[in-house]
């Protein structure tokens, strides 16, 4: 019968996973991480095209390479530590709202690129890493999209409805009614979706100087709409 010794209770695989570390392999593959990370960061801020730039955001993809990364080198050697990681990770609940979809997309590039370089696969990152960026550099800068307005037009009668639409028809590529309420005292308050031309300005003036118009505001939006 094998008996147990006081050196066998703290016996430990500690130094055979030492040994087995690859330390130039794990430092190549943060090394890799951080050039995407920050190649991520550049197409980020090249291609922005939002109102506030938020530079702590563009700064969490690099960072979330490199940590990508170096989870996935001290999982990919131990199943049961990929276990008990997977467990660990599934209680973090991220609470900041993504408003534009394409931030969405930077972040699981980060992800996937931080796990192909965790996972030694240098080559296939940087490839996909230069593809995906021409990609964005193309399509987000030289290909501009129409984006829909909304017109919220307040009236004080139903006759300067008719104008109204008149003048939105004749001076907007195509506009679409989305909702129409009827207010006390007469008020109606009118929303389109409209697809303007070059000149914006002069949709707004003629708006504003029909008689029983009260207010005009035109404002831009992704698509959705909630009456």
């Amino acid at each position: 019968m094998d008996t147990i010794n006081f050196s066998d209770i703290f016996k430990s695989n500690f130094l055979e996973k030492t040994t087995s570390f690859s330390l130039i392999d794990s430092v190549i593959g943060l090394v890799v991480a951080f050039f995407i990370g920050l190649f991520i960061y550049v197409v980020y801020k090249k291609t922005f095209n939002g109102v506030i730039y938020s530079h702590s955001f563009n700064i969490s993809l690099l960072i979330m390479t490199m940590a990508t990364a170096l989870v996935i080198m001290g999982i990919s050697s131990n199943v049961l530590l990929s276990l008990g990681m997977v467990g660990a990770l599934s209680i973090v609940r991220f609470r900041t709202p993504i408003k534009d979809p394409m931030d969405l997309v930077y972040i699981f590039w980060a992800i996937v690129s931080g796990i192909l370089c965790g996972a030694g696969f240098i080559p296939l990152v940087i490839i996909g890493a230069v593809l995906i960026g021409l990609v964005l550099l193309v399509f987000v800068n030289k290909i501009t999209v129409e984006n829909p307005y909304l017109l919220i037009v307040k009236l004080e009668e139903e006759l300067a409805n008719a104008e109204v639409e008149r003048i939105i028809a004749a001076e907007t590529k195509k506009f679409a009614l989305k909702s129409k309420s009827i207010m006390q005292m007469g008020e109606i308050e009118t929303t389109y979706e409209i697809r303007i031309k070059q000149n914006d300005a002069k949709l707004m003036d003629r708006l504003t100087k029909v008689p029983g118009v009260q207010s005009a505001i035109m404002l831009s939006y992704d698509g959705n709409f909630t009456a």
